[in-house]
């Protein structure tokens, strides 16, 4: 898993290079820690049928499935302050991604392309230990949260014309409430949980992707290129864990 640092102050970007089966061919992704600009992140369950109301929150004794195969193989890590220290281990006997930052941030992503046509709802589970006080979320300098999962959309032929969704665990903007990145136009933030009621406790959210992006963009996706998890802490120097367990995407 390679892992490379970018200097502070610019670690909201970073060029990542992929090979693109079957012709190899290496683009060039600018992104953000959250992917402002290109790809990644993870997600999880199924839940009931109908369709899923974009603010599906729902706490479980332990994660809605086991986070990806057996190993890590097939996910990337790219610093951009630090490492973020993430390892698969076993919750309640479900395997579940650990990560822990003490004052780091890096991202773990995930380069694969999602039918949003026919799969247009994304399922994860996630938990944290701790929220972060005295933070102001929507300002470059509070611009750290416990846990985010991203969703990355390419809208054009050059590589970083690309639009993104962060999902975030906030600490004091209220859940449900939404805003621009501080670091970029082309990543929107939403706050699907917020504050320490649930600290602690598993809980197992569901979105609409296509929904979102056609809210805050005003775009009809039809395909993601990729998804990503991160847990940081840079900005404020603050430390945090978050566990994520299985990430899905279903019609429904």
């Amino acid at each position: 898993m390679p892992l490379s640092s970018t200097p502070r102050g610019q670690h909201h970007y970073f060029t990542v290079c992929l090979a693109f089966a079957p012709g190899k061919t290496l683009k060039s992704f600018r992104a953000r820690a959250g992917f402002s600009a290109s790809l990644f992140v993870a997600f999880a369950l199924l839940l009931g049928s109908g369709k899923i109301a974009n603010a599906m929150s729902i706490i479980a004794s332990k994660a809605s499935g086991s986070f990806a195969p057996t190993s890590l193989d097939g996910w990337s890590e790219r610093s951009f302050s630090g490492k973020t220290d993430y390892q698969l281990i076993e919750d309640s006997g479900l395997r579940v991604l650990k990560g822990h930052t003490q004052g780091k941030a890096s991202i773990l992503y995930r380069e694969q392309s999602v039918d949003l046509i026919n799969n247009p709802v994304l399922h994860w589970s996630w938990k944290v230990d701790r929220t972060y006080m005295n933070i102001d979320e929507q300002a470059r300098e509070g611009d750290d949260f416990p846990a985010r999962l991203y969703v990355v959309a390419q809208v054009g032929f050059l590589p970083w014309q690309t639009v993104a969704i962060n999902y975030v665990w906030a600490s004091e903007v209220a859940e449900g409430e939404s805003w621009t990145s501080p670091y970029t136009n082309k990543a929107k933030m939403i706050a699907v949980q917020s504050g320490d009621a649930h600290v602690g406790s598993w809980t197992v959210q569901s979105r609409n992707v296509v929904e979102d992006f056609k809210t805050h963009f005003g775009m009809d996706i039809k395909e993601l290129s990729g998804f990503a998890v991160m847990v940081d802490g840079d900005n404020g120097r603050r430390e945090a864990t978050a566990w994520f367990g299985e990430i899905a995407f279903s019609k429904n």
